[in-house]
């Protein structure tokens, strides 16, 4: 009997709404969307600069997805180059900012109607497991996975403009049909397990295992 083949171990699904949408707070989205993005800006973004010859527009540049302020990126690296660990509160809090940032990215993106919690996982399913920094994960790989990750970036610019043009005529089907034209809620879907699978190995660092170019 054949083996099955393994499954990569970040994972990301979203409940396809097999029912009609709400039409109104899709034509609302960007306003009704505002509180909690800015919800997620404070909580991601809590470096406040001010003064002459401040530089705010450099640093916005580098708040990717999974690399703003809040995530425990440089702490978590030194730790794993020196003392081979992941501590546990730091991976919760990591995770934690990761799935609200997928519930408010849902919401964004017309997947769901459901407003999105900071604390309930609503129909955003997201698995990361626990490494075992001494076992799971080799202590020089966070310096290099940021560039072994740069194919998936030069990939995923294409691919979030080609889910963007997606997402905008879904706006226009829902407020026609009530629903997320199936194919293209999977293509969307796609991009964002793509862009967690990418931002888990190189920032997060959850996992030594590279990310497959896939959108399954």
């Amino acid at each position: 009997m054949a083996e099955a083949v393994t499954a990569y171990p970040v994972t990301l699904s979203v409940d396809y709404p097999d029912r009609d949408l709400n039409r109104l707070t899709t034509f609302f989205r960007s306003i009704l969307l505002i509180p909690a993005g800015v919800i997620l800006a404070l909580v991601t973004a809590p470096v406040w600069s001010w003064g002459p010859g401040s530089d705010t527009a450099g640093p916005q540049l580098w708040r990717l997805f999974f690399a703003t302020g809040t995530f425990l990126f440089l702490p978590t690296l030194l730790m794993i180059l020196f003392r081979r660990k992941y501590p546990r509160w730091w991976f919760d809090w990591n995770v934690n900012i990761t799935k609200f940032s997928a519930r408010v990215g849902a919401y964004a993106a017309l997947v769901t109607d459901e407003y999105p919690s900071t604390e309930r996982e609503q129909c955003v399913h997201i698995g990361i497991p626990f490494p075992d920094a001494k076992t799971d994960l080799l202590p020089g790989m966070p310096l290099v996975k940021w560039f072994l990750a740069i194919p998936h970036w030069f990939l995923l610019f294409f691919l979030g403009i080609a889910a963007g043009f997606c997402i905008f005529i879904s706006w226009f089907a829902i407020l026609f049909t009530g629903r997320f034209p199936r194919g293209l809620f999977d293509f969307v879907v796609g991009v964002g397990r793509w862009g967690l699978r990418a931002g888990a190995y190189a920032f997060l660092l959850v996992t030594d295992e590279y990310p497959p170019f896939s959108l399954d």
